[in-house]
């Protein structure tokens, strides 16, 4: 996750980034939660929502960002809900937790499914297990930029940047890997077709996402990559009549639920 996170970048398209993060949670039944995590918590409104939902839970952001968890802390509330920097491939919690969500973070670790199986060994009994995976990482967003990194003028520097094409499994992948840690399995997946508007803005999302670690490789010649990523993607998602432009977005959900011991 090379490069800092810009919060205010990552929430030019806040409501589009919500809906995901509210359709997993709409399948998450627990029904009074008391320790809930939110694993990759970035800025900190959604994992706020997580209180509001469940009113008898202590709720906890972990994320890697400095800058994420700055603007996190304006969403701290005393003894409700706290933000701690941390990897989420690190992560270990003291106890059991009732529920563990992780919402648009686990394409960017690779080999995350065995890092879901962790996790559910730390659920408690009757805990959820909810993760939202981008699952666009064959779209012309990343297809365009994965050739710009190998491509002959920018290899010597990028092509280790290039984003993999096989970043997220697909969704049976981890409907096999929740089976297997004993939960009880939802998985799904959805495409959502996002209207946006002004100039370049497929450009403009995906400056704070899967473009970020590539230009903090470029320094002064991030501009001329961007402007040449950028002809590429007006192309490919080209403006409609009314000046919108369509982004599909493909997302993968799974849900797990341990269940209840006996007695």
């Amino acid at each position: 996750m090379a490069g800092s996170w810009d919060p205010a970048t990552y929430l030019r398209y806040a409501g589009e980034r919500a809906r995901p993060f509210a359709d997993l949670l709409a399948r998450v039944d627990a029904p009074d939660p008391r320790v809930v995590v939110d694993l990759g918590c970035g800025e900190g409104a959604l994992t706020a929502s997580l209180a509001e939902r469940w009113p008898g839970a202590r709720v906890t952001g972990v994320d890697s960002s400095p800058e994420m968890l700055a603007a996190a802390a304006a969403h701290a509330v005393d003894g409700r809900v706290a933000f701690v920097l941390g990897d989420v491939r690190d992560w270990r919690p003291d106890g059991p937790v009732d529920v563990v969500v992780s919402n648009a973070v686990l394409h960017w670790v690779p080999g995350h499914l065995g890092l879901l199986a962790r996790w559910a060994g730390h659920l408690a009994p009757g805990g959820r297990l909810a993760v939202q995976v981008p699952g666009n990482s064959r779209a012309p967003t990343h297809r365009l930029l994965a050739g710009l990194c190998t491509s002959p003028e920018w290899a010597g520097r990028l092509a280790d940047a290039a984003p993999p094409p096989d970043a997220v499994p697909e969704p049976d992948a981890y409907l096999d890997v929740l089976t297997a840690a004993g939960l009880a399995a939802d998985v799904w997946e959805t495409t959502y077709l996002h209207v946006l508007r002004g100039p370049d803005p497929v450009l403009t999302w995906v400056r704070s996402t899967v473009l970020r670690p590539v230009l903090a490789r470029l320094g002064d010649d991030a501009a001329a990559f961007t402007a040449e990523y950028a002809a590429a993607l007006r192309e490919a998602y080209p403006a409609r009549p009314d000046g919108s432009t369509v982004l599909p977005f493909r997302r993968v959900f799974a849900v797990g639920a341990r269940p209840v011991s006996a007695g």
